[in-house]
């Protein structure tokens, strides 16, 4: 990544790791992030780690520095970007069940993933005739950016994932068989790459050896591939308040909708179902008036904090802070 002089560091991370006490780790860690002025969100599960944080770049690296000393995470995989402004409201260091929820207990990165593709070899993969792409993403990330010729799932969480791929697996591997009847590769990515661990995981689990993901994930690809090069169509959702990306990791053309968490464009924002804080054109109908005059009073007293160049206490999380993937 290019050297900036913005002020705010943003790392994502993620590293599949056995914890056996994660209560025993999550204070110390806690206690570092703020002391060090570091926001954003962790998650710790018995499987490892996962977050995006933010802070000056010292502190990052005391961070950092920190994770890397837990047990397994010595050569966790870090993502940089520059922002201009803090893109986290607040610091969470949270203890889940998984790090990314796939609601499949029995699957372990640790002990099966799928081939790692660097990015400067994936655009030959994924053109080649014989691989199906497939997005694992959710339909809202979907939406905003993806690689071209890739299948949507139109899932709603990445929990959707394996009933998805269950009911259309005979139909995607029949559409692409090869002439001797061997199955198709099958190639898979994600934002960070932290999905792709378990998807790949998960595909090898139901009999499929030829399954790839994309190393380091959409990200990774937009840093490393010159945007001349480059098979990205779009922008790429990120889970902060950046909303998405472009190519070398530009802040992109989304804002974030505050009351469905969806991003929305510049024609988004130009319809008249549009109103920050309140409601967008995906949103707009999925709501009565009762629950928007809420969101409309949240959105005056954030407007207020604002102009007096505060944070308001009750302000929306970043997305990030809900549904955590590694986002740079």
């Amino acid at each position: 990544m290019t050297t900036t002089n913005l002020p705010f560091r943003v790392a994502a991370l993620y590293q599949f790791a056995r914890f056996d006490d994660c209560a025993a780790l999550r204070g110390p860690l806690d206690s570092l992030c703020r002391s060090a002025g570091v926001k954003g969100t962790l998650l710790l599960a018995r499987e490892g780690i996962n977050g995006t944080i933010a802070g000056s770049r010292a502190a990052i690296e005391q961070v950092l520095a920190h994770i890397r000393s837990l047990p397994g995470c010595a050569n966790v995989g870090v993502k940089f970007a520059d922002a201009a402004e803090m893109p986290f409201h607040r610091m969470k260091v949270r203890i889940k069940r998984e790090i990314v929820t796939m609601g499949e207990p029995a699957i372990d990165p640790l002990a099966s993933v799928g081939h790692y593709v660097a990015p400067e070899d994936w655009n030959a993969l994924i053109a080649a005739p014989d691989t199906i792409v497939i997005d694992t993403r959710n339909d809202y990330e979907v939406a905003v950016g993806t690689f071209a010729g890739a299948i949507d799932p139109q899932t709603r969480t990445f929990r959707d994932f394996p009933a998805w791929f269950r009911a259309e697996r005979e139909r995607l591997l029949s559409a692409g068989r090869l002439a001797d009847g061997q199955p198709p590769r099958i190639a898979m990515f994600c934002t960070g790459g932290i999905r792709c661990e378990k998807s790949t995981a998960f595909l090898k689990s139901e009999g499929l050896d030829e399954v790839y993901h994309l190393q380091g994930g959409i990200l990774k690809y937009l840093e490393t591939v010159p945007a001349e090069h480059s098979l990205w169509q779009g922008e790429c959702f990120v889970f902060d308040q950046r909303v998405t990306v472009g190519h070398g990791l530009a802040q992109g053309t989304y804002a974030l909708c505050h009351a469905c968490r969806r991003p929305v464009s510049a024609a988004d924002r130009a319809s008249p179902l549009f109103e920050p804080g309140v409601s967008c054109p995906a949103c707009h109908g999925e709501r009565t008036d009762a629950p928007r005059a809420g969101y409309r009073e949240r959105q005056r007293q954030e407007d207020l904090a604002a102009a007096r160049g505060e944070v308001h206490v009750g302000a929306s999380p970043a997305c990030g802070e809900q549904d955590l993937e590694p986002a740079t």
